[in-house]
């Protein structure tokens, strides 16, 4: 019997190197998976920079028109950074498109509802449109009242326009409505966030970062 004892410690050793192996495999796939169903770094980067921009062109939207400033200056200087980021956001969105076409985002998980699902694609094709409508009508808004956009005080660009104080004014309805549009399209993404992350609870919010 002595020899059944003897070699029972080499299979129990084979046992835990097999259970360490395949510990050490599922860790690897686990990692594999988290990391495809991330975006690919650019586009968190880009997606990141895109908010925090969004965030000074909206306050200075709204400070130009709700808290307009009684200093010419000081409002002309609001104007621009309003516009001139406005510019940069169309960049960074024409950008983010290329690195989506190259670069297809991560599916959301399997057992996501149709319907939210719909609703996510609605909610991330019309961010991405207004992202790319509201710099241009807003440019444009700009060439009509007669000013032409010189971005950050540094770069002039061409006026497509010339000055039509009635264009001025539909652009500038257009623009306002594409405000409020944008600002409820990015409630609705907050929202999205929210259901996923404290309800569902998948980790789709980890994709972004």
């Amino acid at each position: 019997m002595w020899y059944k004892d003897a070699a029972a410690p080499a299979r129990a050793g084979g046992h835990l190197a097999i259970t360490r192996s395949s510990s050490n495999a599922a860790a690897r796939a686990n990692t594999t998976m988290t990391t495809e169903r991330r975006y690919i770094t650019a586009a968190r980067w880009l997606h990141w920079l895109t908010a925090v921009l969004m965030v000074v062109v909206i306050t200075a939207g709204l400070w130009i028109v709700y808290f307009e400033p009684k200093d010419e200056a000081f409002k002309f200087r609001l104007y621009n950074i309003h516009e001139s980021f406005g510019v940069v956001v169309f960049a960074l969105a024409i950008a983010r498109l290329l690195t989506r076409w190259f670069n297809p985002p991560p599916p959301l998980p399997p057992d996501t509802p149709a319907l939210i699902q719909r609703l996510a694609h609605l909610t991330h094709f019309s961010l991405y449109a207004l992202l790319l409508l509201m710099p241009t009508i807003g440019f444009l808004a700009t060439n009509a009242w007669g000013f032409p956009l010189k971005v950050f005080d540094l770069i002039p660009l061409p006026s497509p326009i010339g000055k039509d104080e009635a264009l001025a004014k539909t652009l500038s309805f257009l623009h306002g409505c594409g405000a409020v549009a944008i600002g409820t399209l990015i409630g609705a993404h907050l929202a999205g966030v929210v259901y996923h992350t404290f309800i569902r609870r998948d980790g789709v919010l980890k994709r972004m970062t």
